[in-house]
């Protein structure tokens, strides 16, 4: 539809308006150009529904017991380097979101007020409210937009990646990533890039980019029950498998224990680690507690879901009985008035609860900096996996990890414009007509998530039975 001068150029493209994408972009220096675009409302990702908080290393003694507890909760699978990097950048983070306004609940003397949660040892987690994630997210989108350099758009679908061969050293063959494949709707301000037209009116839009970032969040959309947003379906993990970008542990997927039990389809409501952290208390259909509440999520989760099964019910109680009605109408007022909308007083009485997907701990392969396998093309927040949490997330750790790493790859990308290693984005042609049925396109998509997370879940299956046998064999020697 447009000849070579109509086409879309940004020097960044951050696929994902949570808080990963917005602080990556914040990161970035002013004379670059820098695009965000969001699937759906930029105010529509996972980063707004964080409840419980974020952590913090409080002090330099308090860094063994953070590290302890991020490596047990993760089953000490952790990236061990990338442990340590997310907790020494800690107070840097937060000194910067403070910077741009964030409202942390403080003690009467002004410092900071730390709470806890399930799996942590000490308290060394900050927060607002209940609504800690929409807080932060809110706070970094009202600073991007002061920004000129840094262009939003929503309603923006990546479909795919544009590929550009190159040469690197010794004249070597190999690959960047130089854009992406979206599709828009036919009266988006990005239409008139548009090279073709998909089978349901969309337009199909070529949006070309010295480096693209993946911030695009977790895989929630794949699950009949989860705490994410249904449009979240993992659309970057489908595309990295048709680009031979590297995928790490896809099967590690985290189910949190307590969400608001409902016959009602939609996104499951999230029940804060934090009210645990505080004092409620599971209880089984007898009223009777039957786990400690303090134990990591992977453990509590399938404590509920054996004692669903031995109770015959859907669901398990929580009790905030230990909870005083003041703290609970004003550190967890939203869980408060959502539980009153769904008949519940729980100032007076349990509410049910029940498990639900929540996080995705795999993810696109990344180093320290946030690098793939392809050059060019970076990965962050729940999209990514630098190995930091290992088979299960410690609470409040995945709103400082996507922190931590969207900014290493903002300092990397600028490290690697000063050394001018790769040559200047180049027009690629590009074959529209795969993208003519998106329907079949994402389906396809999704066939291919689906089958990576059970031959990841079968190697990981496998690899425990030869390592059980190998014990077996010592110990019998």
């Amino acid at each position: 539809m447009n000849d070579s001068e109509n086409k879309f150029f940004t020097d960044v493209l951050i696929v994902g308006s949570g808080v990963a994408g917005l602080y990556c972009a914040l990161k970035l220096p002013e004379n670059l150009n820098v695009t965000v675009i969001s699937k759906e409302a930029l105010e529509d990702c996972d980063s707004y529904l964080a409840q419980g908080g974020i952590c913090m290393l409080k002090n330099d003694e308090d860094y063994d017991s953070y590290f302890e507890d991020t490596m047990r909760a993760g089953h000490y699978l952790n990236n061990k380097e990338s442990v340590d990097i997310m907790i020494r950048s800690s107070q840097h983070v937060i000194k910067d979101l403070i910077g741009y306004g964030v409202d942390f609940e403080r003690n009467e003397d002004g410092s900071l007020k730390f709470t806890r949660e399930g799996a942590h040892s000490t308290p060394r987690i900050l927060f607002h409210e209940d609504i800690t994630g929409k807080e932060i997210t809110s706070r970094l989108l009202e600073e991007v937009k002061k920004h000129s350099n840094i262009h939003l758009y929503n309603h923006v679908t990546m479909t795919d990646i544009i590929e550009q061969k190159i040469t690197v050293k010794n004249n070597q063959p190999s690959r960047r990533c130089a854009g992406i494949i979206a599709s828009v709707a036919a009266d988006s301000p990005l239409a008139g890039y548009a090279e073709a037209e998909a089978d349901d009116g969309s337009m199909i839009v070529p949006m070309y980019a010295e480096n693209v970032v993946w911030a695009c969040g977790g895989i929630g959309g794949l699950y009949e029950h989860s705490t994410n947003y249904p449009h979240l379906t993992g659309d970057a993990l489908g595309i990295a498998l048709n680009h031979e970008v590297e995928l790490l542990d896809p099967d590690y997927i985290q189910i949190h224990p307590t969400t608001l039990y409902s016959t009602a389809k939609g996104r499951s409501f999230l029940i804060s680690e934090s009210v645990r952290g505080e004092g409620g208390i599971l209880l089984n259909k007898d009223k009777k507690r039957f786990v400690n509440e303090l134990l990591p999520r992977d453990v509590v989760a399938n404590a509920i879901l054996e004692q669903m099964k031995k109770d015959g019910t859907p669901h398990v109680w929580l009790s905030m009985e230990n909870i005083k009605e003041s703290e609970i109408k004003t550190h967890f007022c939203h869980i408060y008035q959502e539980c009153l909308k769904n008949g519940y007083d729980c100032t007076k009485e349990p509410i049910p609860v029940v498990p639900a997907q929540h996080y995705f701990m795999g993810g696109v392969k990344v180093d320290r900096w946030s690098k793939t396998n392809l050059s060019c093309l970076y990965a962050c927040g729940e999209t990514s996996c630098n190995g930091v949490h290992g088979k299960n997330r410690l609470a409040s750790n995945s709103l400082l990890e996507s922190l931590v790493f969207a900014a290493r790859a903002a300092a990397h990308m600028v490290e690697e414009s000063k050394e001018k290693k790769y040559s200047a984005v180049e027009i690629v042609k590009v074959d529209y007509k795969k993208y003519k049925d998106l329907h079949s396109l994402f389906g396809m998509y999704r066939e291919k998530i689906l089958n990576a997370i059970e031959r990841s879940r079968e190697n990981h299956e496998r690899n425990n039975n030869d390592a059980e046998c190998r014990q077996s064999d010592s110990a019998s020697a």
